[in-house]
């Protein structure tokens, strides 16, 4: 481990270059996490993202996570590159303004239930009409259709109906859900992957479309082929704490200085490697170790071996004779080793950012490395409706329209 303690600033004089979303608008009506983190990846790849909030009570998110000097520290992040507008949708006069915007925007986003756009006059088919360019993606919990469409729907429901729950915890404890937004958050780099595709279509066919994106489907594909074993073999997988039923050894064990390190061993060299280091290298000759498979079935004895020998050992010594000897491990960290890391500092998947209140804050990079148009962090999150004047001067508003709704109550 590196002694600095934290990550290096971004040196703002060595901008990179536009990204390659530069001069696609993004409307983000969205809440809360899936739909927000989706247009921040989209602002981090150059969108220009309109944050749109209501006028007195924001979005949800402002009140989510940690918080210093009354600043939220997750809003920061996940409103980074996005300009803050401030209308109250549910109001016709404030409805008017946001397909005054889609009309001249590219892709709009939210995550409301079904029905709800339509019911403020936000009809997708409607915008649509007026601008035939315009890609909306609708996030909701379970859909624009089927039976649980009109079900109030959040990530913790689909991580429970996923089976992710079902297969997470110790054999004989409850079923474990994550205490942070999984789902949400696996929906949320979907949607962008799924906007950035309709994006390419229509340079092709010259038309937007309506993407109907639910929390549940993706983090289901992420569980893995479970249906499908079922359908076939009328078996149910169980929870195996943190073993896997496809390799072993597979779990976590504690060092002699009181760490936690995790190892893998999906290949089966890597399996080979990591006996033969722990001084076991007869048990590589037994006929069932030679599957991933049967090795799982050996999980006791593989675990004691090996467990044994890293509880001998500190978790550097056991990180550089894993390392020496070609075998797979990583430490369990917390949120300061993350800071703390080397590596993750110096590949920027955390970078410094300055904030005008906070200073310098350890913030997500970009989620992937490009070498022509690669993503940045120009700006964190801002107050609600610091930019309401600026853009919708920008999509026409006179100023004596914008005293008199906001006199009103319309925008802030």
């Amino acid at each position: 481990m590196s002694a600095s303690p934290t990550p290096q600033p971004t040196d703002a004089a060595e901008a990179p270059a536009p990204g390659p979303l530069a001069g696609v608008r993004v409307l983000d009506i969205s809440t809360i996490l899936a739909g927000p983190l989706a247009c921040q990846i989209l602002g981090d790849y150059g969108a220009d993202v309109i944050k749109i909030e209501h006028p007195r009570y924001g979005d949800s998110m402002r009140g989510h996570g940690p918080v210093k000097d009354g600043e939220s520290l997750w809003w920061k992040e996940i409103s980074r590159n996005k300009r803050g507008v401030a209308i109250d949708l549910g109001k016709p006069e404030g409805a008017a303004l946001v397909r005054r915007l889609a009309a001249q925007a590219d892709v709009l986003v939210e995550n409301f239930r079904p029905g709800t756009l339509e019911r403020w006059g936000l009809d997708p088919q409607d915008l649509l009409a007026e601008n035939p360019r315009l890609v909306v993606a609708r996030v909701t919990g379970f859909g624009q259709q089927g039976p649980y469409s009109a079900r109030a729907g959040f990530g913790t429901l689909a991580e429970a109906m996923s089976g992710f729950a079902h297969l997470t915890g110790e054999p004989d404890g409850p079923p474990t859900l994550p205490a942070f937004g999984l789902a949400d958050s696996i929906a949320g780099v979907t949607a962008s992957s799924a906007i950035a595709m309709a994006l390419f279509a229509r340079e092709r066919t010259g038309r937007g479309q309506v993407i109907d994106l639910n929390l549940l489907a993706p983090i289901m594909t992420a569980v893995g082929p479970g249906p499908m074993a079922y359908q076939q073999t009328g078996v149910v997988g169980m929870r195996h704490g943190n073993r896997s039923t496809n390799n072993s050894p597979r779990n976590t064990y504690r060092t002699k200085d009181g760490y936690w390190v995790a190892i893998s061993t999906s290949a089966q060299a890597i399996a080979e490697r990591v006996l033969r280091l722990v001084g076991h290298p007869e048990v590589v000759e037994e006929p069932w170790f030679a599957s991933g498979r049967e090795r799982a079935e050996h999980a006791d004895e593989l675990d004691g071996y090996v467990g044994s020998w890293i509880a001998e050992r500190t978790r550097q010594e056991v990180i550089e004779a894993f390392t020496e000897a070609g075998a797979a491990v990583a430490p369990v960290y917390d949120a300061r080793d993350i800071v703390e890391d080397e590596h993750v500092r110096e590949t920027g998947m955390i970078t410094l950012v300055e904030d005008e209140r906070l200073g310098e804050l350890a913030v997500h990079g970009p989620l992937w490395g490009m070498s022509e148009t690669p993503g940045a962090i120009r700006f964190l999150g801002r107050d609600l409706g610091a930019d309401t004047d600026a853009v919708l001067t920008e999509a026409g508003v006179d100023p004596a329209t914008l005293d008199e709704l906001r006199g009103r109550g319309v925008i802030a």
